[in-house]
């Protein structure tokens, strides 16, 4: 024997171990004077998170480190008197011990307090986590969004010395409605060293982990990224307490990945197939996040969340449905695919919302480089008409137009800096469409970059940029980390956006009169 024995099976033991945490034994007495029971107690090991909300509820995420029962209660107030329960699906580990559950039936635009136990397979309950959302309004009423991407980038993980992703505290401050995560949520491609030598000679200090030590190939690796990532307690905090919409970009796979890519043999890859790679992080990046495939639109990743008469969000899958990075000049190039390209046409035109937030992970105007010859984005760095993955675009653009669509904001991240575009066809070689604003933010906590040059195609104008002096600069002073903000004014459904770094200061603002 490798000790007592304390009377859990050799089920529960096998199942424990392939979530790769033994939970201690709680014991009980027996009421009768006999030998003490051992309950085996789960635990909830990653915090808790919200996603995609409805004006009648939302999805709660959590992890158990056993087998174990998603149990929900929600209040109006934390004292939790005359609480709802939900009972949620078995979290196991054929999910790595990931699991979620829809709420439904709450009432609208209300502050809802929640409370989730675990409930393991012999009765034994784990500790109760509490969190806190907004389930969406159906009147009219102030809204205040947040977006951003990029979590622990070239080689910036959780420093110590910082207390942790301190931006994730900054924009909890703030109290928002939403964040709509832009996507890079992980950083599969890059591995962690315990310190990094920064080029002023001061000393970049990381907690690491085994998933941290080389880029992630297998299924088990690219579940670690998300668990690193949730090691910190700005972020855990901050998932709790507000309700997010999740989308992915590259670096949950791997750097500027795109269907039927190769990763270069230089990297040292034992899996250069980036679709077999992608499909292992997909399966991740589903079981980690607050996100249901089967309320997505195409059972996958995008999807619109409905935010009250104010607000429609369109949530794109920029990443899943292109065309191969290469030269960008194909006459059928794919950014959307014709699915998702038709599905956004008409979800604009049949939108009844006066604001209709368009979250693309890659920017529209912004030239991303994949190598000396390839694009990573719809942009080709080519002034002249649309062509390659700029002919999806131009759809959208000309059929928005022509419906008539109005107070149509676009949202991104990917580059590592915060700017403002202002898109018009007095400037562009395509005019069929109505000027329209492009907001960029981040990073969240990665290294900062830019700024990239703009292709004229759609006329865009820098009106504001806010990228470092040298590339690469590290989160250390959080001058050039960044968050986005947007407030919708319930009353004058005036929309603001403003920019801000990683103290909170709002570094650009731009006010929008909402549409006729």
């Amino acid at each position: 024997m490798f000790g007592p024995d304390l009377g859990v099976s050799r089920r529960t033991l096998l199942r424990t171990s392939a979530l790769g945490l033994v939970a201690a034994p709680v014991l009980a007495a027996c009421s009768n004077g006999g030998p003490a029971l051992v309950r085996t107690r789960p635990n909830l090991t990653h915090g808790l998170a919200v996603g995609d909300p409805r004006s009648d509820g939302a999805l709660i995420w959590a992890r158990s480190d056993l087998p174990a029962r998603l149990i929900v209660e929600t209040a109006a107030t934390e004292s939790f008197t005359d609480a709802r329960r939900f009972t949620g699906p078995l979290l196991t580990p054929d999910s790595d011990g990931t699991g979620r559950m829809r709420l439904a039936g709450l009432p609208a635009g209300q502050v809802v307090h929640y409370r989730v136990t675990l409930e393991g397979e012999d009765g034994a309950t784990s500790e109760p986590s509490t969190g806190v959302f907004r389930t969406a309004p159906t009147a009219a009423s102030d809204i205040r969004l947040h977006w951003s991407g990029d979590v622990a980038g070239q080689g910036f993980g959780r420093n110590p010395d910082l207390g942790g992703m301190r931006i994730f505290s900054t924009m909890a401050a703030r109290d928002p409605h939403l964040f709509l995560h832009s996507g890079d949520a992980i950083y599969a491609d890059n591995p962690l060293q315990e310190s990094v030598t920064l080029p002023d000679g001061r000393i970049w200090r990381n907690i690491v982990s085994e998933a941290k030590n080389a880029p992630a190939e297998t299924l088990e690796q690219f579940r670690g990224q998300y668990a690193y990532n949730l090691g910190d307690e700005n972020y855990r905090r901050f998932n709790a307490a507000v309700a997010q919409l999740v989308q992915w970009d590259d670096h949950e796979t791997t750097n500027n990945w795109s269907p039927g890519g190769t990763v270069a043999a230089e990297k040292g890859y034992s899996v250069r197939d980036m679709d077999v790679l992608a499909t292992r992080s997909w399966r991740a990046f589903h079981e980690w996040m607050p996100l249901d495939p089967q309320e997505a639109a195409d059972g996958r990743l995008y999807r619109k969340i409905s935010y009250g008469p104010l607000l429609d969000i369109f949530v794109l899958d920029m990443r899943t449905y292109k065309d191969t990075n290469g030269a960008n000049t194909a006459p059928d190039g794919r950014i959307f695919g014709p699915v998702q390209t038709r599905w956004l046409i008409d979800g604009l035109r049949d939108s009844r919302a006066t604001w209709k937030i368009i979250a693309n992970d890659l920017p529209l105007g912004l030239v991303v480089p994949d190598g000396k010859t390839a694009f990573e984005g719809p942009a080709n760095g080519d002034p002249g008409a649309p062509s390659g993955r700029e002919s999806e675009i131009a759809q959208v653009l000309s059929a928005a137009k022509a419906n008539r669509v109005t107070g149509m904001v676009w949202l991104t991240a990917d580059v590592h800096y915060s700017a403002a575009h202002w898109y018009s066809p007095d400037r562009a070689s395509f005019t069929d469409f109505d000027e329209f604003w492009e907001f960029v933010s981040g990073p969240l906590h990665a290294g900062a970059f830019g700024p990239n040059a703009l292709d004229a195609t759609f006329g865009p104008e820098a009106v504001f940029v806010h990228a470092p002096p040298t590339q690469n600069t590290s989160p250390l002073d959080g001058a050039f980390q960044h968050f986005g903000e947007v407030q919708i004014d319930g009353t004058s459904r005036e929309l603001t956006v403003n920019l801000c770094d990683a103290s909170g200061t709002v570094l650009f603002s731009q006010r929008l009169a909402p549409p006729r």
